[in-house]
């Protein structure tokens, strides 16, 4: 019966043990550019089986939000390097999380101050995080968008696949393409904010290819057993919805075991909220996509996240409902996490007002149970 603390070989990473750190945006990249202190924060986590990066934007038209990283300059490679450099010499595995927010950013982060853009010219009811000339941050409503016009989506699969490169040059073990919460291969997926009418609108199949697309290009160039996805068939974080999202993400998953890939990522309910939450009329069968997705051939470990604590990761992975347990805010909270749940050691609290923008407070600082 496996445990939370078996190693596990998952595509081409090879992870110490099931446990892993979810992608948590913390807004400390001036610039676009992962600080020097990122690097620690990094390290001091490099325990967990699987590093995921916070979300990172493989272009200067991907950006949604103030001081997130990005994977299309020089710099930001080289600022990474440093991540991935501190997090191998502490023995752990990390990969990058491949960003494009689409819809849910703000004039004032795109290049000249365009609109941003989405899969149709409809407004996301939801915030994005700017940085005041003061210094201080603030959540605004996103800006109005633009849709994207078919004969500019070779050039976004194109970015995807250039940031996979970057990655690997930066040193990841591998990436995760970001299909989830509402961002823009999100966007294309679902129906309340996809209404075109051209080959990536309208039917599951059209609406699904080009998740498809960037993943046939990222998989080409880096090899299937370095990439992982992340999906997220029913949150309504960043006003996502879709009023039947079991045959959608069916179809997506069946799609997805093409490939060999290193992982499948799935947020179970709504993204930081209720696990239960549920978009149609009946609850999302999250075993059905499973079988589903190994009875099409896949091969990918299956990693779930989401309100998990300890008993309830143990179990799915005891169960075989799953192979790997990601964790998000106890990650930020606890460096060691996974040798506080090895030994069933009380969590750290964290603190709220320290998530987004800041300086080494509420970064750096979370006290482990031994000296590092």
């Amino acid at each position: 019966m496996p445990t939370l603390f078996d190693p596990l070989v998952a595509g081409e990473l090879k992870l110490a043990n099931r446990i892993a750190m979810a992608p948590l945006t913390r807004n400390r990249a001036p610039h676009a550019v992962p600080a020097p202190m990122t690097a620690t924060y990094y390290a001091q986590r490099a325990s967990a089986g699987l590093l995921i990066t916070e979300a990172t934007a493989i272009s200067h038209q991907g950006q949604g939000y103030s001081n997130v990283p990005g994977l299309y300059a020089p710099e930001q490679i080289a600022g990474w390097r440093r991540v991935t450099d501190a997090v191998h010499a502490a023995g752990g595995t990390i990969v990058t999380q491949l960003w494009h927010v689409g819809r849910v950013s703000h004039t004032a982060l795109q290049p000249g101050g365009a609109a941003p853009v989405a899969p149709s010219a409809i407004t996301a009811n939801t915030k994005t995080f700017l940085v005041n000339p003061d210094g201080s941050g603030s959540f605004v409503p996103t800006s109005e968008p633009r849709a994207l016009d078919i004969a500019e989506l070779p050039g976004t699969v194109e970015d995807y696949r250039r940031a996979a490169r970057a990655a690997i040059e930066a040193g990841f073990d591998g990436v995760e393409v970001h299909a989830a919460n509402g961002y823009l291969i999100d966007q294309f997926l679902r129906s309340g904010s996809n209404h075109r009418t051209d080959a990536y609108g309208g039917g599951i199949e059209n609406r699904a290819r080009l998740l498809v697309e960037v993943m046939e290009a990222v998989t080409a160039e880096i090899g299937a057993g370095r990439v992982g996805i992340r999906l997220s068939p029913v949150t309504p974080a960043n006003d996502a919805s879709d009023p039947d999202p079991q045959p959608l993400f069916t179809h997506v998953v069946k799609q997805l075991a093409r490939w060999p890939l290193a992982y499948l990522h799935i947020i179970e309910g709504a993204t930081g909220g209720p696990r239960d939450y549920q978009q149609g009329d009946t609850p999302f069968d999250y075993p059905g996509l499973r079988v589903a997705y190994i009875k099409e051939g896949g091969q990918g470990a299956w990693m779930v996240n989401n309100g998990y604590d300890a008993a309830l990761a143990s179990a799915a992975v005891a169960e075989g409902r799953a192979d790997i347990v990601a964790f998000g805010k106890a990650f930020i909270a606890n460096p060691d996490l996974v040798s506080r749940l090895r030994d069933n050691a009380p969590l750290n609290d964290w603190d709220n007002k320290t998530f987004y923008g800041g300086d080494e407070r509420g970064y750096l600082d979370y006290p482990t149970l031994e000296p590092a």
